[in-house]
């Protein structure tokens, strides 16, 4: 406890010292200097924090799963208008049989479930991290196992839930995690089946019908903006904050499929993200460890390096390295971020929990930095699945290093939490000051996948770009933003934080 409260201490006459330094020429501090003094301040009311850390302006979630985002209770709700069953012995939705009138024998209604309390609790504990204790099944096992029991339940209405739950806590963009490869496309790569020639495979995928799921993954996403607009009222209120967030689109790879399979999920991966703006980036998902995760890893790296080079405006971000000792051998923790950066071309890494047990840590660190390959925390769910926190999560060495990291919230819904709660845990676990925080968050925005320049000179976040160095209102500024997404949302950000550090709440 002694070296800890040395710690706390320490932090604290920095952020003062920080503060002092912001103030400006008469002594006066600057509201920045404010803002710092009274983070450190609340440090010893960590209630007060998360009531300030809610208000304070957050950028991005770069790194958030449209499933796992959403609650327990909105799924049960979902499957009452959907008309789904609850299978009792596995605490899962189960759908109901075309045209059957009632579930089958066994399962029960889920209208059933709003008067069943004892069934809805035990059903949103199946369905999260909620009341978890881990015994015979353990936190990995039963988080990963959680979306197979609401996964009948449709998704595509309930991205208003996560856009307004950003909104409220001043997010301004997000990325979901919302199209995957799995059903038709994953069907089409096994028809075709994979041979050691992508180009050949890729002309196979093509003639077999991939422009057809092309289609279908365009539609879907129309569907989702659809819903999420006429959910939130944005015809009538187009300048609400929800309306106003930005909401962009990656499409998943999953990664434990055979793999003749991923390879067709990644060429239709990118093949939509190249025909749809609205779709910015690849990935791939589903549990690390698992074994063709493990076994086909370097393969499913190739697959990524080809397909860039087929459609090289595509935006890569890999789930790499969320794995911790003992999940798998020790060797299987040694390659995976590094072939994530060097083969798959990764612009930014998911999670990235045992880059310290990785060959060469310090210099795969340095190299992030130079690249700027940027690292999306995820600090909730690295504890509740691998166990990893405190001085065991690697935060603070990607600080030492440089390399750029941003705060996100992976599956909020599943492991009961928001963006607030992350920005809560690490300030109080690896005492980040309020100019740590806001390096992050500028961070969010300026590593995103929004298209466009950035309204940086560079990435101190010291300086407007030229066009905007006279001002904001300047005719070239003006248009500079006008024409660059990115810069917008950065300039934008900028004045959410001088409303929030002039703010006497």
């Amino acid at each position: 406890m002694f070296p800890r409260r040395i710690a706390t201490v320490i932090v604290s006459i920095l952020s003062l010292l920080a503060a002092a330094s912001a103030a400006d020429t008469s002594g006066v501090p600057s509201p920045a200097a404010r803002m710092e003094r009274r983070m450190a301040d609340l440090r010893k009311s960590p209630l007060e924090l998360t009531a300030l850390l809610y208000r304070m302006p957050k950028g991005a979630d770069l790194h958030n799963h449209l499933s796992g985002a959403i609650y327990a209770e909105s799924f049960l709700e979902e499957a009452v208008a959907e008309h789904l069953c609850v299978d009792k012995s596995t605490m899962s939705l189960v759908a109901r049989p075309a045209g059957a009138a009632q579930c089958p024998a066994g399962l029960v209604d889920a209208s059933a479930v709003p008067a069943d309390n004892t069934l809805r609790n035990a059903l949103i504990d199946a369905f999260s991290m909620r009341n978890f204790v881990a015994g015979p099944q353990s936190g990995h096992d039963h988080f990963f196992d959680t979306f197979g029991k609401f996964g009948a339940a449709g998704t595509g209405t309930l991205v208003a839930e996560v856009a307004q739950r950003a909104a409220d806590q001043n997010e301004s963009y997000i990325e979901l995690m919302a199209l995957s490869g799995g059903g038709p496309i994953a069907a089409l790569g096994q028809t075709v089946g994979l041979t050691d020639d992508f180009d050949a495979t890729r002309r196979k995928l093509e003639a077999a019908g991939l422009a057809a799921q092309v289609q279908a993954a365009r539609a879907k996403v129309d569907q989702m903006e659809q819903a999420r607009r006429a959910a939130l009222g944005c015809t009538r209120n187009p300048d609400s904050a929800a309306c106003r967030l930005v909401v962009r689109y990656q499409y998943q790879v999953l990664r434990e499929f055979p793999k003749q399979q991923v390879f067709a999920q990644v060429i239709a991966g990118f093949a939509i993200a190249a025909a749809d703006p609205r779709v910015v980036a690849v990935n791939f998902v589903q549990p690390e460890d698992g074994y063709n995760s493990m076994h086909d890893y370097s393969l499913h790296m190739k697959m990524v390096a080809y397909a860039k080079s087929v459609y090289p405006q595509v935006h890569i971000s890999l789930h790499a390295g969320e794995l911790a000792p003992g999940l798998v051998p020790p060797d299987g923790l040694r390659f995976h971020i590094r072939e994530a950066v060097e083969t798959g071309q990764a612009e930014r890494i998911g999670h990235g929990v045992d880059v310290m047990y990785e060959k060469d840590p310090a210099g795969l660190l340095k190299q992030m930095r130079d690249r700027h390959v940027a690292v999306e925390i995820n600090l909730t769910s690295n504890d509740v699945i691998l166990g990893v926190k405190g001085e065991r999560h690697p935060l603070p060495v990607y600080r030492k290093y440089g390399v750029p990291v941003a705060l996100s919230t992976d599956d909020e819904g599943v492991s009961r939490s928001q963006l607030t709660e992350e920005f809560v845990r690490a300030v109080l676990t690896h005492n980040l000051t309020y100019s740590d925080l806001k390096d992050m968050i500028r961070n969010s925005l300026e590593y995103s996948f929004a298209p466009g320049a950035s309204y940086w000179r560079e990435r101190k976040y010291s300086a407007p770009v030229s066009a905007c160095a006279a001002g904001r209102k300047s005719a070239a500024c003006a248009d500079y933003l006008g024409k660059n997404e990115k810069a917008r949302l950065e300039a934008d950000l900028e004045d959410r934080f001088a409303a929030f550090e002039n703010s006497r709440e």
